[in-house]
This record gives structure tokens, sequence and C-alpha cells, in this order.
């Protein structure tokens, strides 16, 4: 599709900022989908994603700070208004943005996009937030780190308390792409030589400052992107000892862990079955998998819950649960969604991890091992799910898992795995390994 006449870089990220909030939708993927064809160069480019993705990581707090600036709740401006004030407070107070340019190119943004009428309480709004910097606003309204209190309190929960504003901070650092190859179709050597950097602890993945899909085996399907995080825990299920037989990704999509597993399944002579609830996520599975040979894997789409779908290639040696959960681990890379969940998800979601988990060990052979994960650090998503479970299943044993990664990550929480952005540089992913005897 040819590009439209070039848009201005602040009416793209208006335009992205409103889809988020007023539709739901991922800044990520409406940010792609937007850059396509918006016309910008590379530097417009890359403003508008630093003033859609910073604007969506500390929204809450910018929301803060205009009401305090303004004498008024949010509910009292058109939701309009409030982007259009978010976009000029994260100008003001996060970017190398001049405080008048940044004032009066909102203002114009206003007038363009919502009407003359608005521009008074614009302008006089954003020139009270230009007149503090971001640290005082947040000492004054105690910001919490930008995050919900109950994100800060559940950090703190499992931190110790002096590396908790740093973990916090850290979720606010946007990080650098990271690549992974296809096992057995890649070698990591091959993204080094076109600029990538070797992770620190994956030996399967590499940083990379560019576009990743500017990359041939990026486009091709022999690499993906998946965070280093992601990419240990699936190597932790490949290199715990188990029996010969087929594996199993019980929730597969989008397809990250999938494509390494199914690599690793190949490598080792079995098969990978992957299972998806979802069927447009399933279908990202099988996008995942397509560069492997017919037979490498096999993409199921039902229920993890009800094994019937999937237990006739079963029992299985080897069995990834990367449940589903708040995502509070992988708050760096989904600026939005720290602002879109809540405590009570942590409770809605408890229940269905629980199953999940019982779920996996109902399919697993003897001997056979299962991989619990979650993209989250909360103590009721993570050891508390493990625990329960553990208690009602005698047969079944806890492995330490730090046994089967290297020494020198030293992630070791008990027997469990805890990585950390500010620790590791990966996403605050959480590993369990269970043995049925």
């Amino acid at each position: 599709m040819m590009a439209t006449q070039p848009s201005s870089p602040r009416r793209v990220a208006f335009d992205v900022l409103r889809q988020v909030t007023g539709e739901d939708a991922y800044a990520n993927l409406a940010l792609a989908k937007r850059l396509a064809t918006a016309g910008l160069d590379t530097r417009d480019a890359g403003f508008v994603t630093e003033l859609v993705s910073g604007t969506c990581r500390l929204m809450g707090s910018y929301d803060q700070i205009i009401e305090a600036a303004g004498g008024r709740p949010l509910s009292t401006l058109q939701p309009a208004v409030v982007d259009l004030l978010r976009l000029g407070s994260h100008q003001v107070l996060s970017m190398d943005v001049p405080d008048r340019a940044a004032v009066a190119a909102t203002v114009d943004l206003a007038r363009e996009t919502v009407g003359q009428r608005v521009t008074g309480v614009v302008n006089a709004i954003l020139r009270k937030v230009a007149a503090r910097t971001l640290e005082q606003w947040a000492t004054d309204l105690d910001l919490n780190g930008h995050h919900p209190r109950w994100v800060a309190d559940a950090y703190a929960e499992v931190l110790p308390a002096e590396e908790v504003a740093e973990a916090l901070a850290a979720n606010n650092v946007p990080p650098v792409p990271t690549l992974v190859v296809r096992p057995g179709l890649l070698q990591r050597d091959e993204l080094v030589a076109l600029g990538a950097r070797p992770t620190r602890f994956s030996p399967f993945g590499a940083s990379f400052e560019g576009q990743p899909a500017s990359l041939e085996p990026v486009r091709d399907g022999r690499a993906g992107v998946q965070d280093e995080g992601s990419q240990l825990v699936a190597w932790a299920l490949a290199r715990v000892q188990a029996p010969e037989g087929p594996w199993l990704d019980l929730c597969a999509g989008p397809g990250g862990k999938a494509a390494l597993l199914a690599g690793l399944a190949r490598e080792a002579g079995q098969v990978l079955v992957a299972n998806e609830v979802a069927e447009h996520r399933a279908q990202l599975v099988e996008q995942a998998l397509t560069a492997y040979p017919a037979g490498t894997a096999q993409v199921v789409c039902s229920d993890g819950r009800d094994p019937g779908a999937f237990s006739e290639q079963g029992p299985y040696a080897r069995v990834m649960v990367d449940a589903p959960c708040t995502g509070l681990g992988a708050l760096r890379r989904r600026p939005e969604s720290r602002w879109r969940r809540s405590a009570d998800d942590v409770a809605q979601l408890a229940g269905l991890q629980r199953e999940l988990l019982r779920s996996a060990l109902d399919v697993t052979m003897p001997g056979g091992v299962v991989a619990y994960v979650t993209c989250s650090p909360h103590r009721a998503e993570t050891r508390d799910v493990v625990s329960d479970v553990l208690a009602g299943e005698p047969g079944v044993e806890l492995l330490h898992a730090a046994d089967h990664l290297p020494g020198e990550l030293d992630a070791a929480d008990g027997d469990f795995v805890q990585l950390w952005p500010h620790r590791h540089g990966t996403d605050a992913m959480f590993l369990a390994l269970l043995r049925r005897r």
C-alpha cells in the first residue's frame, strides 16, 4: 500500500493513543500499524514511538499530575482532551522538548483534533504541569515509581526493601529487542554477523538495536523476537533429565516458546504438540513454526484444562505451562499494561493457573517434568500456585530449577528461579520444575 501524505508526528501519536485508551488496543501493535502508513522519516518515527510508548508507560502518573495541575478530576474533561494532556505532559516532563514548544504544539494539536474551545484549558493545565520537574511531581504526589500501588506492593513482598525502587525503575526503561534462533535452522553466530550482540545467558539469543524485520533470518522465520528470560525457562525444560517421549506446550500462543521448544525437541528426536485455546493465537503459533520441516510440531486449538484434544499424543515427557498471568514481569515491554490490570485480576487468574498446572501433571508420564512459568513475580501467581498444587499431588516432587540453568545466572529463589530486569536484564520470569515420580 502506498503511503498517504506524510502526517504530523504528534498527530500520529495522538491517533495511536486514542486507539489505546478508547479501544483497548495494544500500544505496540497500533503503533506499528499506524507508522506503516504515516509516511514519516526515521527520526520522526522514533519521536512518535517514544511519545506513544513513554506516555503509555507513565500514564497513571501523568493522570495524577494533570489532576493536580488542573485542580479538577479527569472525568470532567473529554477523553480526547485527556489524551492530549497526557502527550503534552510526557513531552514537558520526560522528553528533550522545550516546554514552550511542547505546550504550543499540543495546543495546536488540540485545535486541530478537538476544536478551538479546548485550547485554553489545554494551555493552562500544561503550563502548570511544566512548572515542576517529574521528580518534583513524584515527590509531591507519591507516584510509587510510576506504578499502581498494588504493583509496587507486590514487588515489595518478594524483593529486599533496598531493591524495590531499582526494580520498579527498570520497568520504565524500554529494552533493546532480543532475537532468538530456531534451533537446527540458524546459528547465533549468523545473527552476530548481521550486527546483533550475544545475550549474556541464553545460547540462542542476541540483542539487536535496529528493526528485527530488517534481518532476513527474522523475515524467513529462522529467527524470531523473544526476551532472553523466555528463552531461559524453555531451555531449562529441555535440559532437565526426563524420559524419551513427546513434548507439550500447553499454552503455546503466541508461539515464541513453542518455536524454541520445537527445535530443541527435534534435536532430541521428539515431536512437540503446541496447544492454544484461542484460535487467532493458535494461528500465530503456526506462523512461528512455519520454517521447520513438516512433522516437527503439531498445533492444537483447545482448552488446556480439558486434555481430550491432545491426550492421545501423550503421555508427555516434558510439558511447558506458560500460564496466563497479569504480566507484571514484562511491564517494560508492554507500556500500557500496568494501568489496565488490577489486584482483582490476580485472584481471577489464580484458579485458572492451578487448573492448568494440574492438567499438565495429568498428561505427564512417570519421570516426566512440567515447567510452570509465569511472566509475573507476584507471589499469588508463582510459588503460591505451585505450593497449592503440590499439596494435592503426593506423586509429584519439586526440583531445584536453578540446577538446570547456567550457574552465573544466580537466579535461584529457593527451589524456584526468579528472573528480574534490574538483576539479569530479562523480563521477570518465574520458573518451577516439577517431576512426576
